[in-house]
């Protein structure tokens, strides 16, 4: 029996790329012929090679998985911990912060509560940490109270409370924002309960609310469903009182003296 004719490079080029466009690596496809091009000119060995094109196919998967982890976390704000000027608020604990920071919370499926005046910087603080779980790979959803309440009093409405509560159930991380800044309508402080009881000793929650835990059932208008949803939130909790000048209010004074540092040196 005669030899079987040797497989042309053309041809065994173009079976690489199918194989590989098979197998969906389609990243892998885009780079196959500058990787190629590189082990030629540096003589890499076939395993560096093979390693490198990978590389650039898991990198490219990484990249679509943190995308798509942000677009369901609906962040208002792109902010990471590195934004907050802890100087220039003192009412923070940074060392509590960056402890919260390495997400060990998480695993003790513990809560953060931020407790504060407005404007101390509580939304940043709790964007910042959700930001740093999202970027760890872990699923996370940010909401307002209000926002919360709505869905949820709309979910009822449509017959579809048992969905509504398994979505705010999911997320490894749940943020409800500005709790105590808007009224909740009547069935609102039930339905907060509700989610909260859902999450509880299965994922974590952070909270920011300009109430004081003591005037919960005051501000919520039912004693009741305060004290069990405080007793839920606090079994596992870091709470964060801030109490400090507005981080807000500094940041638009430094912003007005610099435009008018600037229009001071235009005029002279």
């Amino acid at each position: 029996m005669s030899d079987p004719v040797p497989m042309s490079e053309a041809r065994r080029y173009q079976q690489l790329r199918a194989h590989l466009s098979y197998l969906k690596l389609n990243d892998a496809v885009e780079a196959l012929p500058r990787v190629l091009d590189q082990a030629r000119a540096e003589r890499m060995s076939l395993t560096t090679a093979l390693e490198r094109l990978l590389e650039i196919e898991v990198e490219a998967t990484e990249a679509r998985k943190l995308a798509s982890r942000m677009r369901f976390a609906c962040l208002p704000e792109p902010w990471t911990l590195n934004d907050f000027d802890f100087a220039a608020q003192p009412g923070v604990d940074e060392k509590l912060i960056r402890d919260l920071a390495t997400l060990r919370f998480l695993d003790n499926t513990s809560n953060v509560l931020f407790v504060g005046p407005p404007g101390v910087g509580k939304t940043m603080l709790a964007i910042a940490l959700a930001r740093s779980a999202v970027d760890a790979g872990h699923r996370v959803y940010f909401t307002t109270a209000a926002e919360l309440a709505a869905k949820c009093h709309k979910a009822a409405i449509e017959g579809r409370w048992s969905t509504c509560m398994r979505f705010f159930a999911g997320p490894r991380l749940l943020v409800i924002d500005e709790l105590g800044y808007l009224p909740l309508p009547g069935d609102g402080a039930s339905a907060l309960f509700q989610v909260i009881n859902q999450r509880y000793l299965k994922s974590s929650t952070i909270l920011t609310t300009n109430v004081g835990i003591a005037d919960w059932a005051g501000a919520f208008g039912d004693a009741t469903v305060a004290a069990a949803m405080l007793d839920r939130l606090l079994h596992r909790a870091a709470v964060v009182g801030i109490d400090g000048p507005s981080y807000r209010m500094r940041s638009h004074q430094d912003h007005a003296e610099t435009l008018r540092r600037g229009v001071n040196a235009r005029v002279s």
